[in-house]
């Protein structure tokens, strides 16, 4: 079943060299993560997902000759990460709910 997802989503991509499979879950409950180059993450969810649809109900067809019920998650490739301290984040300063001592009046009835 793995090779399967593999020729599959290298026949979908323009890069076939990044494409990447691996199993998890069960025997009867395989999850295949599929990762794939980041220009590529469109081809192989496609519009609206028809792609990716179309994908897991052909991994379903050939898995149920086998009693099995696989799952197929389509990851995003990873983005570097961001040490930056000007990353907007304000861990400091007032959230705006402070209640204003000027604005309390005193009732001169």
């Amino acid at each position: 079943m793995k090779g399967l997802v593999e020729v599959v989503a290298r026949s979908l991509v323009d890069d076939p060299a990044p494409v990447d499979v691996t199993v998890a879950g069960t025997e009867a409950e395989p999850i295949f993560r599929l990762k794939v180059g980041k220009d590529d993450l469109g081809k192989v969810i496609g519009k609206k997902g028809r792609t990716a649809k179309a994908f897991r109900t052909l991994l379903a067809a050939a898995a149920s000759k086998q009693n099995l019920k696989p799952n197929l998650e389509i990851l995003e490739p990873e983005r570097p990460r961001h040490d930056d301290p000007e990353d907007g984040s304000d861990s400091e300063g007032t959230d705006g709910n402070e209640p204003n001592a000027d604005t309390a009046s005193p009732d001169n009835s």
